[in-house]
């Protein structure tokens, strides 16, 4: 949206909590300066005050020239697991398991049949020591055949047998 504003009013937000670590909790915006300056103003007004430490360490990683690589191994890190996931889905559920391959991120959202109720299948899950997040946990209407899969802690060989799990779960549903 920011490449495609021509009048000045896109604000793009992004934190270094995804490529860097989770408690960072460092980000940065970029966009009009008028509008940042504002911003910078009613964060300073209200007391938003910022982890200076972790600014100052995240400034020297950039600086540095080491996130670059950082992120290239957090990538291939990733895109190994989100497809363990995702050939896993293909190999024990099939067809029965409609998703799109994400490009990106840390979850990989499933579409099951109609007839699949999550929170049954998250129960018979968590018995066998796996989880997911329910679909309908996102929504206000719908989503109980629908679940979200966090594929960025777990190896590849453990999101395998997640997917196993989860497969054996439904078939026990039946």
């Amino acid at each position: 949206m920011l490449s495609l504003d021509t009048a000045g009013r896109v604000v793009y937000a992004c934190s270094f909590s995804k490529t860097i670590a989770p408690g960072v909790r460092t980000g940065y915006l970029i966009g009009p300066p008028e509008t940042i300056a504002d911003l910078t103003t009613v964060a300073v007004n209200t007391y938003i005050s910022p982890n200076t430490l972790a600014e100052a360490v995240v400034a020297e990683f950039c600086l540095s020239g080491k996130i670059e690589s950082a992120i290239e191994n957090v990538t291939v890190a990733l895109r190994a697991r989100r497809d363990a996931v995702a050939s896993a889905l293909r190999e024990h559920i099939g067809d029965d398991a409609r998703f799109v391959l994400p490009e990106g991120g840390y979850f990989l959202w499933v579409e099951l049949p109609e007839s699949v109720d999550t929170a049954a299948l998250l129960a018979s899950c968590k018995e066998r020591d796996v989880t997911f997040v329910k679909g309908a946990d996102f929504m206000l209407q719908g989503g109980d055949n629908c679940l979200r899969l966090a594929f960025s802690a777990v190896t590849p060989e453990q999101a395998t047998e997640g997917v196993k799990t989860i497969a054996l779960a439904l078939s026990d549903l039946g």
